[in-house]
């Protein structure tokens, strides 16, 4: 073997040999600084866990309330929304929904007709059952709205529990429905169901603002329905119907009424106008007349015995004319004087013969 090659084996060898007590080496150093930093992860391990186990922070929603509890005490102030952090088994955080909520009071929960959904808000109560003024049985379905009042949430929580609404509102509600309803007969209820309605609602809410702290906030009080029983409903609806019998009567009356009087106004406008014609015609003739009256007064002042006289020989003196000119005239009669002259045609024998044996 040449000299160089045996050379550059012996080198490659050395350089193997040397690699691989630097590579132990490395390793060892590596195993002794993990040794060293173990602790150190272990502990950061375990707090992590701890973290995690216990989680003391928590998160709270707008429309959520915190009531921080420290060795089973309540603390009075409510923590608002956002990030706080506690001390794990010795603070505790208890959210509270201060969101509008809503209790239904429905047949259909009897019925088992309703899907709960426990988040949404919304608790569903079988229908109050009650007594009217005269003791029978009516059920009302009835909707309530309320909230709890942030600033009071702690004391709340800490006399009624996280059961507050049960043992608040339910039993107001039912108790004020019950007091409300058993002042009315059952048929007097679908004809009085908003004055009701009011009364339900002041009611329940003068009692919850009775509370010491006034814990709830009553929003509003819907009466939904009021189902009365068969015998009830059969003696309104015949009511009902009897009622609309007499007021479809009194619309007849009462158009008939009209009628009548239209045709009264009608015939007195027809004898007023006639009246009125009638009226115009006699001032008419009356105003004739008396322009008649008046016209020939003023002719009979001017009607002298000079001017009659003057008349006369005018006229006779026209007749005379005529004579000479129509001397086969009928009759001619001259006005005035005292025997009026009368000339007859001589040519007319029956005339003639009759004025002869008058003479």
């Amino acid at each position: 073997m040449p000299a160089d090659l045996s050379d550059y084996f012996k080198k490659d060898k050395k350089r193997e040999e040397k690699n691989f007590d630097e590579d132990d080496g490395g390793d060892m150093d590596f195993f002794n600084n993990f040794g060293k930093k173990a602790g150190f992860l272990y502990v950061l391990i375990f707090l992590v866990a701890i973290l995690i186990i216990t989680k003391p922070f928590v998160v709270i929603q707008s429309g959520e309330v915190g009531i921080k509890v420290t060795a089973g005490k309540y603390e009075p102030v409510p923590l608002g929304p956002g990030f706080h952090v506690y001390i794990p088994f010795i603070q505790d955080i208890i959210i509270v929904d201060t969101k509008v909520r809503v209790i239904n009071y429905t047949s259909k929960a009897e019925r088992g007709e309703i899907v709960l959904n426990r988040n949404s808000g919304i608790k569903y109560k079988p229908a109050i059952s009650v007594l009217d003024a005269r003791g029978l049985p009516v059920s009302i379905d009835l909707t309530v709205q309320y909230r709890l009042k942030p600033q009071n949430a702690p004391q709340t929580i800490a006399r009624w529990g996280l059961s507050w609404e049960d043992k608040i509102i339910n039993p107001i509600v039912r108790d004020i429905v019950r007091n409300v309803i058993g002042k009315y007969p059952a048929e007097d209820l679908p004809v009085k169901r908003n004055e009701i309605a009011k009364r339900i609602e002041v009611e329940i809410k003068r009692r919850l603002d009775a509370f010491e702290g006034s814990p709830v906030e009553l929003i509003s009080v819907q009466l939904r329905n009021i189902i009365l029983p068969p015998k009830i409903k059969e003696q309104i609806e015949r009511v009902q119907i009897a009622k609309q019998e007499a007021e479809r009567t009194r619309y007849e009356v009462e158009r008939a009424r009209q009628e009548a009087q239209k045709r009264a106004a009608l015939a007195t406008g027809i004898a007023e106008a006639r009246k009125i014609e009638a009226k115009g015609k006699a001032d008419a003739i009356k105003i004739e007349a008396e322009a008649k009256s008046y016209a020939n007064s003023v002719i009979a002042k001017s009607l002298t015995p000079y001017l009659l006289r003057l008349r006369e020989i005018e006229t006779q003196a026209k007749f005379n004319e005529a004579l000479r000119e129509n001397r086969d005239a009928k009759i001619f009669l001259t006005p005035g004087g005292a025997v009026p002259n009368i000339w007859v045609d001589t040519k007319d024998k029956k005339i003639q013969s009759a004025i002869g044996s008058k003479e």
